[in-house]
């Protein structure tokens, strides 16, 4: 049995989406720059997918900005505002929450002369906007915070936070890369003046992402050349992936009350069944999270052991544990959130999608406790050997 439950990693292409995709690779591949019939063509074709994509969030056409990936627009969002508002002040706020893409973006404006504040969440991944409150100074522009963690699935407070930065005349961008398409997201009722996702998040095309910019916002093009995009995205579009963005969030908006039921019954049966094993903890927030998620800490054993021997029999998760072949490294999310990092080596990740089932729920809870105890006759660590500390050599201490 093959079971893919790494959804937060990307999701397979819908068929509806491929089928609405297919034109566009070869008889309507005009430019939509063009002003003969093809190139129209192409361009009402984009334009209709804007306004597809701006309804699953509640925001304007307009205020649509198509990217090449969730990363792109998040370095657009960080870079475009704090170089647009340099001159107002030099400080960011950011959290230990947040994706490579974001915490880059961060330390590349700390070398342009900015001041970042990386604030640290609770043991359930949780941020207190009154710690965000207490982090602004005269100099705040921009505060980033994630939606919804794709390590531990909590989801923040964006709406309060939010309002903070209104009040303070601060812009506020969250990246909802891992929750749009996974659960409502209306960028009216949150507040934020910025918003990533990407399409490969709701059965859509990868190659396909959006910024939303609240209308009013001044921002820096993060790439320049033509007039694409409304002079804010310069490249040729990326019409089929374009296409395939906006019939995914069409039928995203159709479904997605259903989707969240249905996971969200299947993450509670996986929770219930994996907590039975010893020495085994829950991640993230347990109650405010993704209704498809379900994330862990096993002790004694690394997390690339799992990921390893559940992919022989088919199980396809992921793991917090970001370990190279010689150097191991814990999730630097997790370690934020207090776990130690011995602990924290043992993550798994579990997400789920639209075509999971109560069998292979049933065939993965069958399978996982026989892998645990398999890897922890192995492991020295199960022994009574002491932790290997983070920096020192692999081979545990006696």
């Amino acid at each position: 049995m093959e079971c893919y439950f790494d959804h937060v990693a990307t999701n397979p292409l819908s068929d509806e989406v491929l089928q609405a995709m297919m034109p566009y690779f070869r008889e309507e591949f005009g430019n939509p720059l063009s002003i003969y019939p093809l190139g129209i063509n192409a361009r009402e074709a984009v334009e209709k997918a804007r306004q597809q994509v701006a309804a699953l969030i509640n925001a304007k056409p307009s205020e649509i900005i198509f990217t090449s990936s969730g990363a792109e627009a998040n370095n657009f969002a960080l870079r475009g505002i704090a170089l647009a508002r340099q001159y107002e002040g030099k400080h960011v706020i950011v959290t230990r929450m947040e994706h490579h893409s974001i915490l880059n973006s961060a330390r590349f404006l700390e070398k342009l002369g900015f001041t970042v504040t990386y604030l640290t969440p609770d043991k359930q991944g949780y941020i207190d906007p009154d710690a965000i409150k207490k982090a602004i100074t005269d100099e705040t522009v921009l505060i980033s915070v994630i939606h919804a963690s794709p390590e531990v699935g909590t989801i923040e407070p964006v709406k309060e936070i939010a309002g903070i930065a209104k009040e303070r005349n601060i812009s506020f961008h969250s990246d909802g890369v891992v929750s749009v398409g996974h659960i409502p997201v209306d960028v009216k009722a949150l507040g934020v003046d910025l918003l990533s996702f990407s399409a490969h998040q709701f059965y859509g095309p990868k190659g396909a992402s959006a910024l939303y910019i609240r209308e009013g916002q001044r921002v820096i093009p993060l790439i320049f050349g033509g007039i694409q995009e409304s002079g804010r995205r310069a490249g040729t579009e990326n019409v089929p992936a374009i296409v395939g963005m906006g019939k995914a969030a069409e039928i995203t908006m159709s479904e997605l009350e259903r989707k969240m039921a249905h996971v969200r019954g299947l993450r509670d049966r996986l929770v219930e069944g994996i907590m039975k094993i010893e020495n085994v903890h829950h991640t993230g927030h347990p109650e405010n999270r993704l209704p498809g998620h379900a994330s862990f800490c096993v002790e004694f054993i690394e997390g690339e052991g799992m990921l390893l021997m559940l992919a022989s029999l088919g199980i396809y998760v992921a793991s917090g544990s970001a370990c190279t072949s010689k150097a191991l490294k814990a999730s630097p999310v997790l370690l934020s959130m207090g776990i130690p990092s011995h602990v924290a080596h043992g993550s798994v990740v579990f997400s789920l999608g639209t075509e999971n089932t109560v069998e292979q729920i049933d065939y993965t809870l069958e399978e996982f406790p026989r892998i645990i105890r398999r890897l922890r006759e192995l492991s020295p660590f199960a022994q009574g050997w002491d932790a290997v500390e983070e920096g020192e050599s692999c081979t545990p201490k006696k």
